[in-house]
């Protein structure tokens, strides 16, 4: 068994073997998954042409198209023409849309665009989702216009060939960057009984198209997706994770108003993410190929089936492994989960007979393999917050690097540290044999866990445990060829890499380094597997104190040496651009003007704007936490007003508009606000409950989008308060026409904040 493998002739080249082509397998396994199809040219009529969506995309995402905005105006002309004369019904759906979180209730007018295809023999409705607006720091190409550019090149495909059996709805979403306010107001409005609904997104501007999020109890579309897609790409511990993340797209609307369906992505090079460099030249034309790709074959899968016989009462477990997408319902995962454990116990138990390993020993090589677990987590947060205090302003990419390459290798180095540290002093007392056994346990009991709890996510501890005790046990077999233990080992950690390299890779490159905690603590688990074959390179345990610890003082060095690297290498430049947060803010009340910046620290450019972290000129309210302010040439722009309409107790009607035309208002109370109606003018009122305060400024906040130059009428409820302190600014997207800006250097874009690049004009009310 274990000791066979330790055994092993030559064994330091054998080790350095069986390592290297576990490397080789994590690498082409994240390789193969990272990439889709390549680009189908525009002259190939019969599949989807990445060449030809990009046409559309030129269209409608060459500038920055915030809700309100004429540039947002223009993209749904596009998209309604296009459409109509591609034989779709086509309407305009008005109205507010509403979203409340933590303290916040924000609204905002949208246009959603509806075209309709209707079916030959209908059983349901196949609804393609997308929002055509952007964030208002960039034009948003990939996010979310390479959806918006695939969804018209499909509906006109499917168009010319006559159309679905099943009802075909293109749904085209406004206001999902401020809070998925047109699907709010598409969920609201009666939305088609018995639909699919299939949403398109993305977190960066390259990478294949994951299906990342479904709806609950998705084993049909799960089985459906797999059969349909010539390239499918996602697995089941995605869903898991987003499920319990706070982020959401408008398939959160979609599936919370009861429709099930697929959530699909791209988040590779996610540093272009909401900012200006979300371009067109920057989109890889793969992603566009892959969404198209998928849209398409899932659009005519769906549009031919039966939708009344798609239900399911339990969810998949899906993912990829050697190239094949492999299902299984997750009724299996805790069946799998214990026959792992129970591989893993048989492995201890012939450890055990063969006298390879003491119970005591087993026991205390559990309890001892939860430390470079821990460690490895540990290292990987405590490489951001060095990171951070090194280069503050990786603080305002929140982790999402455009270089992050060589600091995915620290990660992988501090977990080998993390191993290795622990490993070599430990084998001296435990002995190798029930060191590596008792590691493989806690993958065997995570995979049990997740089973209970997350059973998507079983797969990832529970399939490497099974896979390494039956290389254990197939070492053991009485083959006389001498490089059998060794071979068959390997053969049975290549599961580990194939299915621990993506996750890593998806969580540090997509998520963000701020995930490094994770990733590294994914790559210390794939250590513990392999411990075995690390033996093959180690020292003797009768080997000095000073020799064993020389290994991991040198990947410990390799690391300091990737860290240093790093920050070299990942350097500001035009096509590789640090973000800066600033805004053009004049209190009213006062007469004051300020340039307002909530950095950390303020860079070489925003420096010639800023003097301190004075906020005393600024009106009560208007700070989020700690801010940068200098002082700003004044410039008379009217204060929005806030009128009373009447009052009853605990909540008060005001109105609320903007003499300047302002497109959004925010009002900041100094109360909590748990009830909120905002009315405009051709809408029905829009009410919201809220929950809780907001952090980092006053308790109650309340945003309104696209503000009508009649204004808005908001009733608030601020229980246990009868006199409130509201102040109220109105925003513009007109940072560069404010007095004494400076153009930003080619090597910096805005910040993704919602609060930079505006003028905003505040005054202080109190009731």
């Amino acid at each position: 068994m274990i000791t066979r493998l330790i055994e092993a002739p030559h064994r330091v080249i054998a080790g350095l073997t069986a390592l290297l082509v576990l490397m080789a397998v994590a690498v082409a396994t994240v390789v193969a998954e990272g990439s889709g199809p390549e680009p189908v040219p525009a002259s190939v009529p019969d599949r989807f042409s990445a060449e030809r969506a990009m046409t559309h995309l030129h269209r409608i995402a060459t500038e920055p198209r915030p809700l309100g905005s004429p540039a947002s105006d223009r993209a749904r002309e596009y998209i309604t023409g296009h459409l109509a004369s591609a034989g779709f019904a086509v309407r305009t759906q008005h109205g507010v849309g509403a979203r409340a979180s933590r303290g916040l209730a924000t609204f905002g007018r949208v246009d959603n665009v509806i075209a309709t295809l209707p079916g030959r023999d209908s059983t349901g409705t196949v609804l393609l989702a997308a929002h055509y607006d952007s964030a208002a720091t960039g034009p948003g190409a990939s996010d979310d216009g390479a959806a918006v550019a695939a969804a018209l090149e499909v509906g006109a495909m499917i168009a010319g060939r006559g159309g679905l059996r099943n009802d075909l709805v293109l749904l085209f979403t406004d206001g999902e960057e401020d809070g998925l306010l047109g699907a709010d107001v598409f969920t609201r409005d009666n939305p088609p009984a018995n639909a699919v609904v299939l949403n398109w997104e993305a977190r960066g501007v390259a990478g294949p198209s994951l299906m990342f999020e479904t709806s609950a109890d998705n084993a049909a579309l799960v089985a459906l997706f797999a059969d349909a897609v010539p390239h499918p790409r996602g697995d089941s511990s995605l869903v898991e994770l987003y499920r319990k993340m706070p982020n959401s797209t408008d398939f959160t609307a979609l599936s919370h108003a009861g429709l099930t369906g697929l959530n699909f992505a791209y988040i590779e090079k996610s540093s272009h993410y909401h900012t200006a460099r979300d371009t067109i030249a920057a989109l890889d034309p793969g992603s566009l190929q892959h969404h198209g790709e998928n849209m398409l074959h899932l659009t005519q899968a769906l549009g031919g089936a039966d939708l009344t016989e798609l239900a399911s009462d339990h969810d998949a477990t899906y993912f990829r492994l050697a190239g094949v997408m492999i299902t299984y319902s997750n009724a299996l995962t805790l069946p799998i989960a214990l026959l792992a454990l129970s591989l893993v116990g048989a492995v201890a138990i012939i450890a055990y007979r063969r006298r390879s390993a003491g119970a005591r020993q087993l026991v205390l090589g559990i309890a001892a393999a939860a430390a470079p677990l821990a460690a490895a987590a540990l290292l990987g947060q405590s490489l951001w917050w060095v990171l951070v205090w090194l280069r503050p302003e990786y603080d305002r990419m929140g982790g999402l690097l455009h270089r992050p390459q060589i600091y995915q290798c620290a990660l992988v180095a501090l977990a080998t540290t993390a191993v290795l540290a622990w490993y070599l002093p430990v084998r001296r007392r435990l002995g190798p044999v029930a060191t590596a056994v008792g590691a493989w346990v806690w993958p065997a009991v995570s995979g049990v866990v997740c089973a209970a709890v997350a059973p998507g996510m079983s797969f990832l501890f529970a399939l490497p445990a099974l896979s390494v005790a039956l290389g254990a046990l197939a070492a053991a077999l009485p083959v006389r060829w001498s490089l059998w233990p060794v071979t068959v080992f390997t053969l049975g950690c290549a599961v580990s890499a194939a299915l621990l390299a993506p996750l890593a890779g998806n969580l540090s490159g997509g998520m963000g380094l701020t995930f490094g905690a994770v990733a590294a603590a994914s790559a210390a688990l794939f250590g513990l597997m392999v411990l075995p074959l690390i033996e093959l390179l180690c020292p003797d345990t009768t080997t000095g104190r000073r020799a064993t610890a020389g290994i991991p003082v040198v990947a410990a060095a390799v690391t300091i040496l990737l860290v240093g690297a790093g920050t070299v290498v990942d350097t500001a430049d035009p096509e590789h651009p640090g973000r800066t947060h600033l805004a053009y803010v004049r209190n009213a009340d006062t007469g004051a003007a300020s340039w307002v910046s909530s950095d950390p620290e303020p860079t070489g450019w925003s420096r010639e704007f800023l003097r301190d972290t004075d906020a005393s000129r600024l009106s009560p309210g208007y700070a989020r936490g700690r801010v940068w302010t200098g002082p700003a040439e004044t410039v008379l722009l009217p204060g929005p007003e806030v009128a009373v309409q009447r009052r009853d107790g605990e909540t008060v009607s005001m109105r609320v508009r903007s003499p300047r035309a302002a497109s959004s208002v925010v009002l900041r109370i100094d109360h909590r606000v748990d009830r909120v109606i905002a009315a405009v003018p051709g809408s029905a009122p829009v009410e919201l409950t809220v929950a809780g305060t907001r952090a980092g400024t006053w308790p109650g906040e309340i945003r309104f989008r696209d503000l009508p130059a009649a204004g808005v009428e908001f009733t608030v409820r601020t229980p246990g308060a009868t006199r409130i302190r509201v102040t109220a600014i109105d925003e513009t997207h007109d940072l560069a026409a404010a007095p004494g800006f400076r153009p930003r250097p080619d090597d910096s874009v805005p910040s993704i904040r919602e609060d930079g690049e505006l003028i905003a004009v505040t005054r202080t009310f109190e009731f």
